[in-house]
């Protein structure tokens, strides 16, 4: 085989190699590293206030009060381990929606997954 024809070949699989290597690492390093999931704990918070209220408001008997007092108790415990657990789940930064300027590419609300995950049932 020519000397050319063999540089020319080991250049192209050099070529191809190195560029599946970088978009690979773009994709699974780089990119889920740009990602920031927001979440806008206070409408997640206005909503299970509403539910409480209701229910409180509604309840016709000691045990109906109860229950809703149990719900915001269950509330309580599942908002903090909901939030510990968010950035795991997405594999990204997680911050409040108020505090990001504006929306980016790279940005994920993430209020409704919240939201999924202190529902009680």
């Amino acid at each position: 085989m020519n000397p050319r024809t063999l540089f020319v070949a080991n250049a192209l699989v050099s070529l191809i190699a190195v560029a599946g290597t970088l978009l690979l690492y773009d994709r699974q390093v780089i990119r889920p590293a740009r990602t920031i999931g927001v979440v806008d704990l206070a409408e997640v918070y206005r909503v299970k206030e509403d539910e409480f209220t209701r229910r409180l408001t509604s309840a016709r008997t000691e045990e109906e009060r109860q229950a809703a007092l149990d719900m915001a108790r269950a509330f309580s415990r599942q908002l903090p381990a909901a939030l510990a657990a968010l950035p795991a789940e997405c594999g990204c930064l997680v911050v409040l929606k108020a505090s990001v300027a504006g929306p980016t590419p790279y940005t994920v609300d993430l209020t409704e997954h919240l939201r999924r995950m202190v529902e009680t049932p």
